[in-house]
């Protein structure tokens, strides 16, 4: 690919130091202003040939608009959103995330929560913490021996399914671009959603957000399941219908929730967050020390290779909007 001219870069989001640090080292300019408005970012963008992002900043239509000379918009982590690409493509933007950065600490975050549902082990905590000892309120249940249904098996779905394998319990899952042949080398068996559904003790969602897969777990699918199955959510809000999960939770259909992630965030309506049988984080997925650091890194290397015309990698842009995120 030919090298590409990039000489200045805004960093809207707090990212690891050596993402500027690397980017300097290569001669662009950086300049790091968080916790802008729409408006401060509309006004600023005209002067920057790359914008680099995490999840926070909304890069719409507007804000690409207003991008007179922006070649290159930095995802450091996974998945891109909060991007309006379409609008970045017609324009001629370049489009990049950092697809393998917080593999690893999303895949451990849903697993803890797997093991919290199973448990009770922050509702115990927290009994525990007002004084109480109520042994026989938080009775359990062993993760071994069961189903654990995997929706979306890119690069975090399979780390998952290798940790819960551990503990014994069967995985199955479901994906329409990764091969069947392939994820039985790594234990999961793929099928329809409408035979998963009804097989799983618990299921994790680690899809895209996309219009195919916004309320994915919904009541119709909800009533496919086993009464009391537990659900994950650590990819995107909305992946799973909040207002059907809510009411699957009152009638028991659901027995348990592990949410690191909401439609609106941070989330003004605290009933699924309150509810007794809901585990809820403020999206930690990739707030690790290693993954920021990774996502940090990755996003400044893919950035200097494609100013040196080395490569190109994470792009959304250059093979139009891919559908299949890792």
């Amino acid at each position: 690919m030919a090298p590409i001219s990039i000489k200045t870069v805004l960093i809207s989001e707090s990212v690891d130091p050596r993402c500027k640090a690397i980017l300097e080292e290569n001669g662009i300019r950086v300049t790091e202003k968080q916790n802008m408005t729409k408006d401060e970012l509309i006004a600023k963008i005209k002067d920057y040939d790359g914008l680099v992002v995490r999840s926070a900043t909304k890069v719409t239509a507007d804000v690409i608009s207003a991008a007179n000379n922006l070649k290159i918009i930095g995802r450091a982590g996974t998945g891109v959103d909060n991007v309006d690409v379409p609008a970045a493509t017609k324009k001629g933007i370049i489009v990049m995330n950092t697809p393998s950065g917080n593999t690893i600490s999303a895949a451990e975050l849903t697993c803890a929560l797997l093991m919290s549902l199973s448990r009770n082990v922050p509702q115990a905590a927290m009994s525990m913490k007002q004084g109480k000892w109520d042994r026989k309120k938080f009775m359990g249940a062993e993760l071994y021996g069961k189903v654990l249904g995997i929706v979306g098996l890119g690069r975090i779905g399979k780390e998952v399914a290798s940790r819960m394998q551990s503990f014994g319990m069967k995985t199955i899952g479901y994906d329409p671009i990764t091969p069947p042949e392939v994820s039985a080398t790594w234990g999961v068996e793929q099928m329809s959603l409408e035979q998963l559904w009804p097989q799983c003790d618990y299921i994790t969602v680690h899809t895209p957000l996309l219009p195919s897969t916004v309320g994915l777990l919904n009541d119709e699918s909800f009533a496919k399941c086993k009464k009391g199955v537990k659900v994950v959510n650590c990819a995107r809000g909305g992946i799973i219908d909040e207002e059907a999960l809510l009411r699957a939770l009152e009638s028991g259909q659901c027995g348990g929730a592990g949410l690191d992630v909401f439609v609106e965030e941070p989330p003004k309506n605290h009933s699924l967050v309150e509810h007794p049988n809901v585990i809820s984080c403020p999206h930690l997925g990739a707030s690790t020390k290693e993954a920021q650091a990774r996502c940090g890194e990755d996003i400044a290397l893919q950035i200097v290779d494609m100013v040196k015309g080395k490569n190109l990698v994470g792009a959304a842009f250059c093979f139009g909007f891919c559908p299949h995120l890792p």
